[in-house]
């Protein structure tokens, strides 16, 4: 099952200045505005490195890259090791605290059942990471995934090592505490290595960036061009424990653009398979909080109400062909459902985000309507982690961005080499 490997990490160094101001978002989310305001802050942001432009734009990366290092600003660790990674923060009043551990995980194909995806992925996001790997060789962000830990070995090894004195640990802007600590003991690396030997990993993101991985490797083999001492089998990973309380999904409200939408219509046209009542906006989020063990959506077009959306038990069916798991999610019966069937946006169109757009907020999603950016939001609730897994397993993938697991990894605290 899962292989893992240490990491001879590559970091910065206090040449860069404080590691808040060298590291960065991952590449995804990162607008021009917030790519500049990165490089303003520090001319060592990572965000160069990890979200390069320019006329060629991937070599020019790796040009970079060679220079921090030859400059002292990144340097590499002598001993290898597996990182304890922890993030601190308060959602809704709540705090929480996740804490995972990074290290390298050997590439296995998916059928193998051994690392297991759970979404869609776009062919031009993995173009863009492929051309950075073959230019810098090296993994600058990390893939999130789950696991399970029953035993509780690696909690055990991670307990020990949070007592100690950590490598970084500083807030960021959005009031996240980041901090990190090295395990270099063979004992507790071995603990760990062993204890995941026959566990299967849950990729819950980072999808592009190992499907990438994968064919970097394959390009590797195929081609016959297999840089000396390039470690073309492993990918750095962050690993969680799937029971880890601090894990957060944030739902993925859809919004649509350029298209008409009626909410009588859409009543109309969805009545057969849900019920459907106008209710105040005022009443919204705990509409869908009652709703979250069901299939329910919210449709806002303007104004001061919305159209509650709730899915017929007895109507219940497999969605496509697809799997049991697949069909059972929330956001799988609103595309196949409402945006497919009484919308007409089909699965091309939703691809290349012809008619849909997509934001974690639904403040956001609401004011678009209200600006008159977008004809319509369609609010709906977070994916459960169990229903990750169940689909993943089912050896399913749910639509893209039916997930947003917050906060995201820093990128830039753990940086892997590829040459060994």
């Amino acid at each position: 099952m899962a292989v893992i490997k240490p990491i001879k990490a590559l970091g910065f160094t206090e040449k860069a200045g404080k590691i808040e101001t060298c590291v960065c978002p991952p590449y995804d989310i990162i607008s021009a505005d917030e790519r500049a305001a990165l490089i303003a802050r520090n001319e060592f942001n990572l965000v160069r490195l990890e979200l390069p432009e320019g006329e060629d734009k991937y070599k020019q990366a790796g040009v970079i890259l060679n220079d921090w290092i030859n400059k002292g600003i990144l340097k590499r660790d002598e001993a290898e090791g597996i990182f304890v990674y922890r993030e601190e923060f308060n959602v809704e009043n709540v705090d929480y605290c996740l804490t995972g551990i990074v290290c390298k995980v050997k590439l296995c194909e998916f059928s193998e059942k051994v690392v297991l995806p759970h979404e869609e992925t776009l062919t031009k996001a993995k173009t863009d990471r492929f051309n950075l790997m073959c230019n810098t060789g090296c993994n600058f962000s990390s893939i999130y995934s789950l696991y399970n830990d029953e035993s509780g070995v690696i909690a055990e090894v991670i307990a020990k090592k949070v007592n100690e004195a950590p490598i970084h640990k500083f807030t960021d802007e959005e009031e996240v505490t980041h901090t990190l600590w090295k395990i270099d003991c063979q004992e507790g690396i071995s603990k760990i290595v062993n204890a995941l030997a026959d566990k299967q990993l849950f990729i819950a993101d980072g999808h592009h960036r190992y499907e990438t991985a994968l064919n970097f490797k394959k390009h590797c083999y195929e081609s016959g061009v297999m840089p000396e001492g390039i470690d073309v089998d492993h990918v750095m990973m962050t690993l969680v424990d799937m029971d880890d309380k601090g894990l957060v999904v944030f739902p993925t409200h859809r919004l649509i653009v350029d298209k008409a939408v009626c909410k009588k219509d859409i009543a109309e046209k969805c009545a057969d398979d849900f019920n459907t009542s106008i209710k105040p906006l005022s009443d919204l989020k705990d509409a869908l909080k009652a709703g979250e063990n069901g299939k329910t959506f919210a449709l806002y077009t303007g104004g001061e109400d919305f159209l509650l959306m709730e899915f017929k038990p007895e109507k219940a069916r497999i969605i496509d062909n697809r799997s049991e798991a697949y069909s059972d999610l929330d956001v799988s019966v609103l595309h196949s459902m409402v945006l497919e069937n009484a919308l007409g946006i089909d699965k091309e169109n939703m691809a290349n985000q012809v008619n849909l757009r997509y934001t974690r907020s639904m403040d956001e999603a609401i004011q678009s309507v209200k600006d008159g950016k977008a004809t319509a939001a369609f609010l709906i609730n977070a994916t459960k982690v169990s229903q990750i897994k169940a689909v993943a397993l089912a050896g399913d993938k749910m639509p893209q961005k039916s997930t947003y697991f917050y906060p995201k990894l820093k990128t830039g605290l753990v940086m892997n080499v590829l040459k060994k």
